[in-house]
């Protein structure tokens, strides 16, 4: 029987006894029906698994203690980031959520000349708490003990700059020279693989692309959605060298 998952954004040790937060408490007694007695597995993000049970669980909260922790390792031998163009709604949390489950290492929302969602500093901090949110989730699904990184949007040229300067990036092109087949060996870096919105890389884009050093990756004829784009992409990368 699988036991539920529940990420905690805390320190977690063997003996601890913890109220846990509200919407973990809400999604365990409320959601999935948990009671007093049962146990869970909670997780910070710091590569372990925490097995523990609930001491109590009612409507105005819960508390668990910790019982045990287990090393995980499933994280993926390729660090790939994910400069994903700021896609509208229900896109842009499939991308997030599929991209963890994946194995990616991190996230990069762009903010691209042809990005058609528009983010004052509210909506900004509002819309990454919620992606936030999604990635945790992805974790707790697909057994991860380590969350990806998740940057705040930034615009394309900043989200460029800031990547290592060893990094393997790539942007997906139809007649691009680059493909899976043709990388050679296992990178020894960051991957970066840079996506457009839903309108695509403008050409100012793709000259501040090519400044920063990333090269075209085909992966086939045909044109890509935002949505299909990236989550092919280290698809087929992490078939190519990692553990897919």
């Amino acid at each position: 029987m699988r036991l539920t998952r529940a990420f905690v954004d805390m320190p977690l040790a063997i003996g601890q006894r913890l109220a846990l937060p509200d919407a973990t408490a809400a999604h365990l007694v409320r959601v999935l029906r948990l009671a007093e007695g049962d146990a869970c597995v909670l997780f910070n993000g710091d590569g372990h698994d925490y097995d523990a049970r609930l001491l109590s669980a009612n409507k105005r909260g819960a508390q668990a203690e910790v019982l045990a922790s287990r090393a995980v390792d499933n994280e993926s031998p390729l660090r790939i980031v994910l400069l994903q163009g700021i896609a509208r709604g229900e896109k842009m949390d499939l991308i997030l959520q599929k991209a963890t489950e994946l194995g990616v290492a991190g996230i990069v929302p762009v903010l691209a000349e042809r990005t058609e969602v528009k983010l004052d500093a509210e909506r900004r901090a509002k819309r990454t708490a919620h992606w936030r949110n999604v990635v945790v989730s992805a974790c707790e699904q697909s057994g991860r003990a380590r969350v990806p990184d998740l940057a705040s949007p930034l615009p394309l040229a900043e989200a460029a700059a800031g990547l290592p300067t060893d990094a393997l990036k790539l942007t997906l092109d139809p007649a691009g020279e680059r493909s899976a087949r043709t990388l050679g060996t296992l990178p020894s870096g960051v991957i970066a693989i840079a996506i457009g919105p839903e309108g695509g890389w403008s050409p100012r884009d793709r000259e501040t692309l090519g400044a920063a050093g990333f090269e075209g990756l085909g992966l086939g004829p045909r044109i890509l959605r935002t949505e299909t784009a990236g989550l092919a992409a280290i698809a087929a990368l992490q078939s190519r060298f990692g553990d897919l």
